[in-house]
């Protein structure tokens, strides 16, 4: 009457995972690389040379050399008239003739005795220098500040004009002007006579069938 039926086992799957190939593809062009041009002038800019002081300039030294490194001076202001504390109408174009020119600047911690130099030079030349002790009314700062030049090697003539002040050694500020012969361009016209003739024209009229 009674049968014992046991259980069969259910077996588990494992799931297997089926890689799916990618597909590289192999180039059948080879490209050709192009050339490159290189520029005939580079446009790297030149490196601008640092001011320095001639020996020449360095041998008229009286002072001491060794300034407050803090020393400042204001940017040059050019004119051919100084008030006493500033330049008068400063430019940087300027026309013949010139008797003199002035820089004017503000200074601050600057240090009584220490030398001290102006150098003036046209289209790279130098033409105009001062050099001597800063003075002792001059003091640790203040304004009114100048340079002076009344006597350029040559005279003054046009061209392109550059002021550098130092302090001992050291290179303080820079400043630059032009001195132009005259502001208004010469124009020469020429041409024929006939074409010279100012006047108004007569048109004939022609007649349209």
């Amino acid at each position: 009457m009674y049968q014992v039926f046991p259980p069969s086992v259910t077996p588990s799957l494992t799931p297997t995972i089926t890689l799916t190939p990618t597909i590289t593809l192999t180039p059948t062009i080879t490209l050709t690389p192009t050339l490159t041009p290189t520029p005939l002038v580079s446009d790297t800019p030149t490196l601008t040379p640092t001011p320095f002081l001639p020996s020449a300039i360095e041998a008229l030294f009286t002072g001491p050399v060794t300034p407050n490194p803090d020393a400042i001076f204001t940017a040059i202001q050019f004119s051919t008239e100084f008030d006493g504390v500033n330049a008068v109408d400063p430019k940087t174009v300027f026309v013949l003739p010139i008797d003199t020119m002035y820089g004017g600047f503000d200074y601050n911690n600057t240090q009584p005795g220490v030398q001290w130099t102006a150098l003036w030079f046209r289209n790279g030349n130098l033409v105009c220098y001062e050099t001597e002790p800063w003075r002792e009314e001059w003091g640790t700062g203040g304004i009114g500040g100048y340079t002076s030049c009344s006597s350029p090697l040559d005279g003054w003539q046009a061209g392109q004009y550059e002021v550098q002040i130092f302090m001992g050694y050291d290179w303080k500020v820079v400043g630059r002007f032009v001195i132009m012969d005259s502001l208004t361009p010469s124009v020469t016209v020429t041409g024929t006579p006939d074409l010279l003739q100012t006047g108004t024209p007569t048109l004939t009229p022609t007649a349209t069938p």
